[in-house]
């Protein structure tokens, strides 16, 4: 019973042992990409201060980096502690082999000293011509011969034990130099960190001399963007009952009556729920509307970035992407409409069924109304404003109710 304990606890240690680095290569990629995100977010940021017209921008853009430094401290937190259980049981083997080593060294010594007493080519054919007997003397001759076998056997073990003591004493050596260039870096992030709360500090005090034009302006920028939901939800209801009407006429069955809940949904053809189940099969997974870029803002009521009793709601969520970037389709669809909202801000609706994306914020569109287009298909390209930001604000509706958007994205 003791034997299968041990046999069983190697089993462990070594499972563990080649389970680790696997992990601790998931980390490494994961690190790899936010120090890649960390990178661009800098540069954005350096862009930022050139500008020296936004300083809520810099706000933005420094509180993603601290964002970014945080997530990179937690996954070097992590890799530190796999590192630290991967020393700790490398030890538990080494101390485990070197235990089966003393044990073997000293029976084999003991081998080793009886068969040098007993070296004489004489007193082992005396052992075996002494037997009483031929069956006992077959005996004799198989007792010496798996004697010399086991012998061996036991020096190929001793070998063998040895180079996996050695193969761990690497192990070992290899696993600690890692922990100490993490522990480094984990060091080096902190103090980037607090350099960057810092930064922040000083961006938000700056701008709280101009509270009360900040707020105006916020307030100003809500009751715009309550006016365009307002337009799109009044697009989408008129959409609706427009399709309704159409497939009524079709089918020869009555359409929902006005005011009711049924005319505010689409009445799905067979073709349609295909679609829309497609759509939704896919939540979690679907592409950014953008090919690069960060949510700027995300979804819902929240506080703003520095004065926290201020609440801004979004409908949706807004992406910085680029100067100059395109916005594509998120899922294949039809357009449902093309909204001009002002001069430098164009919607386009895709219709999947009865969910519905909407792309706001483009200076010119590629799609028109009724046509049908492909995933990461370009529909039009994101405004840039003066300051050189080019944000696009994305939503994602079934029906006339405004779903996050981000539990869509992959």
């Amino acid at each position: 019973m003791n034997q299968f304990f041990k046999i069983l606890f190697f089993f462990f240690i070594t499972t563990l042992c080649f389970a680790q680095p696997s992990e601790q290569q998931k980390l490494e990629e994961r690190k790899a990409q936010i120090l890649k995100e960390i990178s661009e977010n800098r540069l954005r940021l350096e862009a930022e201060k050139k500008k020296e017209k936004s300083v809520l921008g810099q706000i933005n853009q420094q509180k993603k980096l601290i964002q970014l430094r945080e997530k990179l401290l937690n996954t070097t937190a992590k890799q530190t502690r796999i590192l630290t259980d991967e020393i700790y049981l490398t030890q538990l083997e080494m101390n485990k082999l070197n235990r089966e080593l003393k044990v073997l060294k000293e029976d084999y010594e003991k081998m080793i000293v009886k068969s040098y007493k007993s070296r004489n080519e004489q007193s082992r054919i005396m052992f075996i011509l002494s037997s009483e007997n031929f069956l006992q003397a077959y005996k004799r001759i198989q007792y010496m011969k798996q004697y010399a076998d086991f012998r061996k056997m036991q020096g190929e073990e001793i070998k063998e034990k040895q180079q996996k003591l050695a193969e761990s004493e690497k192990r070992l050596s290899e696993s600690k130099k890692e922990k100490e260039v993490v522990l480094q870096q984990t060091e080096k992030e902190k103090q980037e960190l607090e350099k960057e709360k810092k930064e922040q500090e000083r961006l938000v005090s700056l701008i709280q001399k101009d509270k009360k034009k900040l707020t105006a302006e916020i307030n100003k920028k809500q009751k715009e963007a309550k006016a365009i939901d307002a337009k799109i939800k009044k697009l989408i209801a008129a959409e609706i009952a427009a399709a309704n009407k159409r497939n009524a006429e079709k089918t020869g069955k009555t359409a929902p009556k006005a005011g009711t809940t049924a005319a505010s949904k689409f009445v799905l053809t067979t073709e349609g729920k295909v679609v829309s189940d497609n759509f939704k099969a896919n939540r979690g997974k679907l592409p950014w509307p953008v090919a690069d870029g960060y949510i700027s803002l995300k979804y819902g009521d929240q506080p703003h970035p520095v004065h926290k009793n201020l609440v801004i709601h979004n409908s949706g969520v807004e992406i910085t992407t680029k100067p100059g970037a395109s916005a594509r389709a998120v899922f294949g669809g039809d357009v449902l409409q093309v909204q001009v909202i002002s001069a430098n801000n164009k919607a386009v609706y895709i219709q999947h069924g009865d969910f519905i994306t909407v792309y706001l914020n483009l200076s010119s569109v590629s799609v028109s109304k009724g046509q049908k287009v492909s995933i990461k298909q370009n529909i039009g390209k994101i405004h840039t404003d003066s300051s050189g930001n080019a944000v696009i604000k994305f939503l994602v509706l079934q029906n006339t109710t405004t779903l996050n958007p981000e539990s869509w994205l992959n």
